[in-house]
């Protein structure tokens, strides 16, 4: 996905809604409620897929903020100089291609409310630009030798990273923490609240056939009770990628068991050709992977103008870009800083790449590529490296 089509843009006035009947939803909404009331900065954590935007445009909506813009930005894999500018501005000049003065989101969110998504991505210089921003409400472009205005906005931030930890590494500011965490709120993951999922079910059944015009699937007692038993590692929003498939697989029909992805089901049910050949999916998706390496070693193109678009766009999946790791841990004997290089990166970019590979799930453990390994062709080899 392109700098472009990653541009935050005020959300859309539609109705959004928490869909449960568990305690912990009640717990939520409640939470929700005290925390529309005040201007108080909130601090939404929770795995990945949750619904921690969810919660925060329903904490907007519900405030007396309601009538001005809810801008939201995600913190993860921009760099410094376009966050800084997406955020504050910038004046004419500032930098190759500021052809004229520009303001930021947090001034067109004046009387508003900001949504940070992954904060905890946030680089050590960001947290402090976001540190005096909080403790002045000043904006100050970039290139500018003065504050340009003072501005009036609510602060909402979320993270799928325990923020303790990190300030204990040293990756996160503890002043910025207590600036950000005034009203906590904790979303669990799906797993720990298994009487929503039916609801959520019957939620997105509805909700993805109107959306792609086609009739609604009814689940089975029997298929519910499997979906009701998966785990979800991928929470609220990979049960909606597999309800979506589900609709358009199942045209309107009754969906059984049989009609699950074999992922979902239970191992002991899956079919006896699934399970043989589980391990070949991975080779399977490999000459993806190997045509994306080969331009970034033989073309000379980079991880982030090569690959990082494609899966942001979600033309690759995340099996895709576990295998372009695997081929560079490969051919690097599992060194990561190596690989960096190996992907046109420079090395500034190596905490960069290897948060954005731990938050989307494709980090691999470099232990398994130590021993030395035949490179799969002699044109992709650690010589490249240097």
């Amino acid at each position: 996905m392109s700098f472009d089509r990653m541009r935050p843009a005020p959300s859309s006035r539609s109705e959004v809604r928490l869909v449960g009947k568990s305690k912990a939803i009640e717990a939520i909404e409640t939470d929700i409620e005290c925390a529309a009331r005040s201007d108080a900065k909130v601090l939404i954590t929770g795995e990945t897929g949750v619904g921690k935007e969810v919660v925060a445009r329903l904490i907007h909506q519900r405030s007396q903020r309601s009538s001005g813009n809810l801008i939201t930005v995600n913190c993860a894999g921009v760099p410094d100089s376009l966050l800084e500018s997406e955020l504050f501005g910038h004046t004419r000049g500032s930098f190759t291609g500021a052809y004229r003065d520009k303001a930021g989101l947090l001034e067109q969110a004046q009387n508003g409310t900001v949504f940070l998504d992954e904060v905890g991505e946030m680089s050590m210089r960001m947290q402090v630009v976001l540190l005096r921003f909080l403790e002045t409400g000043e904006i100050q472009r970039i290139g500018a030798a003065r504050s340009h205005t003072h501005v009036n906005v609510r602060l909402v931030t979320a993270t799928n990273r325990d923020l303790q930890t990190q300030i204990a590494s040293g990756a996160f500011r503890e002043d910025l923490y207590f600036r950000l965490n005034v009203i906590r709120l904790s979303i669990p993951p799906l797993r720990a609240r298994t009487d929503d999922i039916p609801l959520l079910i019957e939620h997105f059944l509805e909700t993805c056939s109107r959306q792609h015009g086609v009739a609604a699937p009814r689940v089975d007692s029997a298929t519910m009770a499997v979906l009701t038993a998966h785990p979800w590692p991928g929470n609220v929003r990979e049960l909606r990628n597999v309800v979506e498939r589900l609709v358009l697989k199942a045209n309107g029909q009754v969906i059984t068991p049989s009609g699950l992805p074999s992922d979902v089901l239970p191992r002991a049910a899956r079919p006896v050709a699934a399970i043989a050949t589980a391990s070949a999916a991975q080779p399977a998706r490999r000459p993806i992977a190997e045509e994306m390496v080969a331009q970034m070693l033989e073309r000379r193109e980079t991880f982030w103008s090569l690959v990082y678009p494609e899966f942001m766009a979600r033309d690759l999946t995340r099996e895709d870009l576990r295998g372009i790791v695997q081929i560079g841990l490969e051919n690097t004997s599992g060194n990561y800083r190596l690989l960096t290089r190996l992907f046109g990166m420079p090395d500034e970019d190596y905490k960069r790449f290897l948060s954005f590979l731990r938050k989307h799930e494709c980090h691999l453990p470099f232990k398994h590529y130590r021993v030395a390994r035949v490179p799969l062709n002699s044109t992709r080899s650690t010589a490249a490296v240097v």
